[in-house]
Parts: structure tokens; C-alpha cells; sequence
């Protein structure tokens, strides 16, 4: 089955599950494959469970309608995210780094919750699983959302960005962690910069579903940038980023430049700000917070 008749069939049934313990009436349930499992052989018990459509990849186990064929369950998965999230004319937030990932989206959102209708990922489920499971719960009563993305080897923040398409990115900080995948510290910086990559190309990237869309205009990539962290600085700077904000707690030229006053029993923080408050200022703010308390 295309992607588009699965996005047709997406609409009548906008819930995926993936777990056959969690089956939502009317879902659409992902047959995803697991190290140590395969769950085409589930398929079967999901549609008993009350699931409208069981998506599968091997032909044994189609017993009807109801089973959707495709080729691959997880590209399928991923496919439909990307075509979904093409169709949504909303800011999306992506964020990603070797620490303060989570925390920083959850207070990101914490605030911005206060003034819009967000979606956010849930926990840490930031990989290639997580981040398109989190693009398909945005509805259209939604006016923002916040992508954590992960990753532990080259080219798959490259790959998260094609699905979430950020309108507005982060990097928390670049660490030592996950080296291996990596391949050295240089690596993680190269990884963690696809980030970087993504939004300073964003204006005139081109990708098939986009020219399936004449209509659908990508906006200028926004970044926000740690002006204390010169690892941060520096890779910026090897970038085109066209739209950049900074925050931090130096002076400098930052839209938010702040301190942390107390993070016990209550955070509590000092800030100045340039221009009047807005929803980039906001992020400022909490971005800028989370760095001090993660």
C-alpha cells in the first residue's frame, strides 16, 4: 500500500498502537519487529483487541481487509509521520545534545503549554521509533510541538529532522558519550550538527512529498544558541544559520541573558531580556534555565 492511501486511512483512524497489551479501539496497529520478537504474529490478537487495521509486512499473516501489506512495517511507519507532518502548518521545536535533552523539553513545554495548545514527546521515546509515533499525536487543535531527538551514530539526526521537519532547533551541549558510534568527539559534534545542518538549509530543501505539495512552503530554520558554550559557538559558525537567537548568562548580544538564583525547593531565575516577551523568548528562557539544572 502507497503512503498517501495509508494517510487516507490514517485520517479515519488517527490512533497507532504497537503494543498488542495496549490495543486503543479503532487504532491502526503497527506490526513492528523487535530483536527478540515479531510482531506480524500478533496481528491477528491486535484486530481481536478492537484494532481497525493491522499493518504487516510478511503475506503469511494477512487474513483479510483489515491487514494492510506493506514492504517494510517501521519505513511505513516513518513514511506516514513524514507525509503527515507535511500537511501540518505548525511550528515544530527540535531539539537534541549529549545531556539535558529531556529536561529541557519538558520545561520548554511546560511554557509554552501556558500560552499554546502543545504536543510533546513523551518521555525520552526520541529515536527512530519514538519521533514519528510522537508526529502522528498532533491533531489540529495543536499550535506547537516539541521534538526530542536522540542519537548514537552519524546521519541519524539527518534522518529524524526528514521526518519531524523542526521549524526551530536546539543543541543542549556536545559531550563525551556514545563514542563509539560516534567515532570520536569529533563525531559527536559532526552528528549533533546535522541539527545545525537541517535548519540552515531549510529554506531551500527539496524533498519528493514537498513536490507532491505545490502549496507547502517551508519556513526560515530558527536556532537557538547557548552563547556560553563556545563548542556550540563554533559550529554555528561553520554554518549558514540564517535566523539565530542566543541566550545564555554572560552579556552578550542575547535575547535572554540570566541566571539561576535558586533550584531548590523552587527554580527560581534572574533574567534580561531584549525586545518585548514572545514565544521565542520563551524558549529562551526555559532552554537557557534547564542548561543550569540538568
Amino acid at each position: 500500500m502507497t503512503t498517501d492511501k495509508l494517510y487516507d486511512i490514517y485520517l479515519q483512524h488517527p490512533v497507532i498502537s504497537t503494543d498488542t497489551r495496549r490495543i486503543a479501539p479503532g487504532s491502526i496497529f503497527f506490526a513492528l519487529k523487535g530483536d527478540k520478537f515479531d510482531a506480524n504474529t500478533f496481528a491477528e490478537q491486535a484486530i481481536k483487541a478492537g484494532a481497525a487495521y493491522a499493518v504487516i509486512d510478511n503475506a503469511k499473516y494477512r487474513l483479510g481487509e483489515q491487514y494492510i501489506l506493506v514492504e517494510d512495517v517501521l519505513t511505513a511507519l516513518q513514511d506516514l509521520a513524514r507525509y503527515y507532518r507535511k500537511q501540518l502548518n505548525i511550528p515544530v521545536i527540535g531539539l537534541t545534545g549529549t545531556n539535558g535533552k529531556t529536561t529541557t523539553k519538558e520545561l520548554i513545554n511546560a511554557v509554552l503549554s501556558q500560552h499554546y495548545k502543545t504536543q510533546a514527546t513523551q518521555g525520552n521515546l526520541n529515536n527512530h521509533i519514538g519521533v514519528p509515533l510522537t508526529i502522528l499525536t498532533i491533531d489540529d487543535t495543536h499550535e506547537a510541538a516539541v521534538i526530542e531527538m536522540g542519537a548514537n551514530h552519524q546521519m541519524e539526526i539527518d534522518f529524524l529532522c526528514s521526518i519531524a521537519w523542526p521549524t526551530h532547533g536546539l543543541i543542549t551541549n556536545v559531550g563525551k558519550a556514545h563514542l563509539e558510534g560516534f567515532g570520536g568527539v569529533e563525531g559527536v559534534k559532526k552528528a549533533k550538527g546535522e541539527l545545525y545542518d537541517y535548519l540552515a538549509n531549510l529554506p531551500s530543501a527539496k524533498g519528493t512529498l514537498e513536490e507532491e505539495r505545490d502549496d507547502f512552503e517551508k519556513p526560515d530554520g530558527v536556532t537557538f544558541i547557548n552563547h556560553d558554550d563556545a563548542t556550540l559557538m563554533k559550529m554555528a559558525q561553520q554554518r549558514n544559520l540564517q535566523r539565530v537567537i542566543y541566550y545564555g548568562t554572560q552579556d552578550g548580544d542575547n535575547l535572554v541573558t540570566g541566571k539561576l538564583i535558586e533550584n531548590s525547593p523552587h527554580l527560581v531565575l534572574e533574567w534580561q531580556q531584549q525586545g518585548s516577551a514572545d514565544m521565542y523568548t520563551l524558549q529562551s528562557q526555559l532552554t537557557a534555565a534547564s542548561q543550569q539544572v540538568a
